[in-house]
């Protein structure tokens, strides 16, 4: 008769092999219903509209004038072609691209000044003013487009009427300042959201290095210049990355104020350009070549954040 034994240290390999293995099923346990709905909602969304863009829906009949039910053609890169070829994409990219140039470092700067102010002593009542700042980011969109549409009204304007106190009067519709409008629009908006990046950045600092700093007499300007703002570089590089890619994606705004400026065509901006080419308002139409337009307006996207955090990184090295 033999008995089999089993070695203390054997034994306690496995029970920590068990456990960790309990664990690994309960970590994806509570990360697949998140890895679900990512897929659903972004990563098969992504998928389709590549795939989409290689086909066209072309007619399936032979006269003269077509005839028959449209079809799914596969044309290959032909949409990107005839995208890439129309001055009215390029024109566009290049009014996000000014818009951009100007209006990140503004609203990037402000609300990194907002979030400076809420983080020192000057204001008690943080919460109030955080929620304040937030507030705009909370309003859908199209809800402040539209909003703005009436503020910018040059019939109505309340806006004019303050400035007509001094002698002034704006269009704010006119040509050369719509896009401006827009970035005001925008700049309102999405400032708050910047500020609660910047904010969660400075209260994550030790305080031990605002105290020691204090004690060797530094005023609160270096503290600023010298601490703060190094210490929030890195948040800094996710609100400009999440801001390049929010100006290449403007579209809420332009096409609300296209209703009251019929002058600024269907394809002022690139996503414009995509959705009207869906809905059929603008020629080549369909999913094929609207899906195309977005499939570029990523790859630009994604290009000008790449090239940002290259730079970004080489000047913090």
């Amino acid at each position: 008769m033999s008995t089999t034994t089993t070695t203390p240290g054997v034994s306690a390999i496995r029970t920590t092999s068990l456990r960790r293995c309990r664990e690994a099923r309960a970590g994806i346990g509570f990360v697949a219903p998140f890895l679900a709905m990512f897929a659903v909602v972004f990563l098969i969304p992504i998928v389709v509209s590549v795939y989409r863009s290689f086909f066209r829906d072309v007619a399936s009949g032979s006269d003269l004038y077509g005839g028959g039910e449209k079809v799914s053609t596969f044309v290959g890169l032909d949409n990107y072609v005839q995208a890439a070829g129309q001055p009215a994409f390029w024109k566009g990219l290049g009014r996000v691209l000014l818009f951009g140039v100007v209006q990140v470092p503004v609203m990037i700067l402000a609300a990194l000044a907002l979030a400076l102010v809420l983080d020192s002593l000057l204001v008690k009542r943080v919460t109030v003013f955080r929620l304040g700042f937030f507030l705009p980011y909370a309003i859908p969109g199209i809800v402040a487009a539209i909003m703005w549409l009436y503020m910018y009204n040059p019939s109505f304007s309340p806006i004019n009427e303050l400035l007509g106190l001094v002698g002034l009067k704006v269009d704010f519709f006119g040509r050369s300042i719509i896009l401006w409008s827009m970035a005001n629009i925008t700049t309102w908006t999405f400032t708050g959201y910047n500020m609660l990046i910047f904010l969660a950045a400075l209260q994550s600092v030790p305080r031990e290095l605002y105290e020691a700093a204090r004690i060797d007499g530094a005023s609160g300007w270096q503290i600023v210049r010298r601490i703060k703002i190094p210490m929030v570089r890195s948040a800094s590089l996710l609100a400009v990355l999440l801001s390049i890619i929010g100006t290449v994606q403007l579209f809420n705004e332009p096409t609300v104020l296209y209703s009251q400026n019929q002058w600024m065509g269907l394809d002022y901006t690139p996503m414009m350009m995509a959705y009207n080419s869906m809905t059929g308002a603008l020629s080549p139409s369909g999913s094929g070549p609207a899906s195309a337009i977005s499939v570029l307006i990523a790859l630009v996207a994604g290009v000008l954040a790449a090239l940002y955090a290259l730079v970004q990184n080489r000047i913090d090295k």
